[in-house]
């Protein structure tokens, strides 16, 4: 491995960690909420699957990178991220497959998902850290690609989970990037902040989706409080609507920074900052 990613070593091991991690509770999440699809899939299917969600993986990574890491390394730090995962998918699938695992074609298969990801994911500008359409239409094309794989093309509620599923990634991400640990130590806790589709025939709609998420976390001595909307939910605001709602939203945040930090660092909560998050 290049000198640059032997400094980066500990990051990309993370990083490829937490990429094949959110990528397979994706997929469980996934079938979760469209139960009569999940029967209908084959082992083939659910691969496919979880290669469309590391090929978005990969995506959000590269765009992070460019924020993170200095220009002249991070050609050598996306190919030994490259490395990074295709290593700890060998070790994820020899327990399955012992010694009958092709090594060759898992190399190939990662190679694979990454030039598919830069000829599906590239042609979208956009600057990962802020809102925008060329974003939200990112993610949908996405979220469709994901629909479709569970045999429910053109299921938008599918689609918009997948969507957020993704999207609930890239805090742990940029905390790995940013030297940090994530801000939760199980994939599953990643995304329990995005909008799982629900099941229950009880509910009075028969399906939920979360349209607002507000969230504060803490690091070292700084507080951070950031809320965001659903891509849909944001489209279909009006000009004034939004900005009464992002006015609302900012003062909402404020009240709750500024608690959250009341909080977190008194001596009786003192055990919050091992969690990171609210």
């Amino acid at each position: 491995m290049a000198t640059a990613n032997t400094e980066y070593k500990e990051q990309l091991r993370q990083l490829a960690e937490l990429m094949l991690a959110v990528s397979g509770e994706s997929v469980t999440m996934m079938k979760r909420n469209a139960p009569e699809q999940a029967l209908k899939l084959k082992r083939q299917d659910e691969w496919g699957i979880y290669l469309e969600f590391l090929k978005v993986m990969f995506n959000l990574t590269d765009r992070l990178v460019a924020l993170h890491i200095p220009l002249k390394d991070q050609i050598e730090f996306m190919n030994g991220l490259e490395d990074a995962v295709t290593q700890q998918l060998k070790q994820a699938l020899e327990p399955a497959f012992g010694n009958n695992a092709d090594q060759m074609e898992i190399v190939l298969t990662i190679g694979t998902t990454v030039a598919e990801s830069r000829q599906a994911y590239e042609q979208y500008k956009f600057l990962i850290t802020e809102d925008s359409k060329t974003k939200n239409e990112m993610f949908r094309d996405f979220g469709e690609k994901v629909a479709e794989a569970l045999g429910a093309p053109r299921n938008a509620q599918l689609s918009s989970a997948a969507s957020l599923c993704a999207s609930a990634a890239v805090p742990a991400l940029t905390a790995v990037l940013q030297g940090e640990a994530p801000p939760s130590p199980e994939p599953s806790q990643i995304l329990s902040a995005t909008a799982e589709i629900s099941t229950d025939e009880k509910k009075s709609t028969g399906q939920e989706i979360k349209l607002i998420s507000l969230m504060s976390s803490v690091s070292g001595e700084e507080v951070e409080t950031r809320w965001g909307l659903h891509p849909r939910f944001r489209n279909d605001l009006t000009q004034t609507e939004l900005q009464q709602l992002t006015k609302l939203l900012n003062r909402v945040a404020k009240i709750l920074g500024e608690r959250y930090a009341a909080v977190a660092f008194s001596k009786d909560w003192a055990s919050w900052h091992k969690a990171g998050h609210a």
